[in-house]
């Protein structure tokens, strides 16, 4: 399955450290990253591919809350088909 997360927060050491590695450890591939500073504000868009049969999104939406709580971050994920649709309107 596909998926889009997006990463917002204040701006500190080890932002992508912390989200790359819950993902790794979810086995969820980075297909394609964008990330910018703006005036202190982390922000970082991913795409992102992992197998529905070992992990589905809603445990790796849990998983990344966790992060987001402990990094001070808004981490969100959605099915890639539901992006796109919904942009596409």
């Amino acid at each position: 399955m596909f998926a889009i997360m997006t990463v917002t927060g204040a701006d500190h050491t080890g932002i992508i450290a912390a989200v790359t590695s819950e993902l790794a450890a979810q086995e969820v591939n980075i297909l394609d990253v964008s990330q910018t500073i703006m005036d202190k504000y982390f922000t970082m868009i991913l795409r992102v591919e992992f197998d529905e049969n070992h992990t589905d999104i809603a445990t790796i939406d849990r998983q990344m809350e966790a992060v987001g709580q402990a990094q001070g971050l808004v981490i969100r994920i959605q099915a890639e088909a539901l992006f796109t649709a919904v942009n596409e309107i």
